[in-house]
């Protein structure tokens, strides 16, 4: 009897394989962003290096990317709860404002473009549009988990269970870290310009 509860409390204690591949996934993407803000550090320090202001349009797109972290969880806390319609709507508001954070990205590198920051001029623009493009490209990958949510939650019947909540949690998770590491990349690229 002391076996089958010690191994019953070892199944709870362990964590979902999934949720560990996220978390690894996580801990890899923070390290290759680490490593991007390293060199860009290391290349600022040469000293042929353009400043320039980040344009607004940078600033208007971190809060649709708030906005959208703010709806995604609402939309979670509404399927838990029950409230199918609020879990429906905001699902769907959400990967809408990650696709306008997208599209205010790409306004913001035409504006850069547009003034002679470019990618094979000087590295300070060179790796402004690496690190900024890598991420948006997590985002759109944030977005496909989204519009894969969308699809659960308009063909499948309204029912929470264990799984649905699970796959929705590693949505959420997911959004939130990359609403996260844009705050670290914005506030990063602000103090190194």
């Amino acid at each position: 009897m002391d076996t089958a509860v010690t191994i019953e409390n070892k199944r709870i204690k362990r964590i979902h394989p999934q949720k560990f591949a996220l978390w690894l996934a996580m801990a890899s993407i923070t390290m290759m962003f680490g490593a991007f803000t390293s060199a860009y550090i290391v290349k600022h320090a040469a000293g042929n290096w353009l400043d320039f202001r980040l344009p607004d349009i940078f600033f208007i797109s971190t809060m649709v990317l708030l906005a959208s972290s703010i709806t995604l969880e609402s939309s979670y806390r509404s399927f838990v709860k029950g409230n199918e319609k609020a879990y429906k709507s905001l699902l769907v508001i959400s990967g809408i404002l990650g696709i306008a954070f997208v599209t205010f990205q790409y306004m913001g590198w035409n504006e850069l473009f547009s003034i002679g920051i470019d990618l094979k001029g000087n590295p300070s623009g060179s790796f402004l549009y690496l690190i900024t493009g890598v991420h948006a490209a997590h985002i759109l990958g944030g977005v496909a988990a989204i519009t894969v949510a969308c699809i659960h939650a308009f063909s499948l019947k309204y029912k929470v269970t264990d799984q649905r909540k699970h796959r929705f949690q590693l949505v959420v998770q997911y959004w939130h870290f990359v609403d996260l590491l844009w705050i670290y990349l914005l506030l990063f690229l602000l103090l190194y310009k």
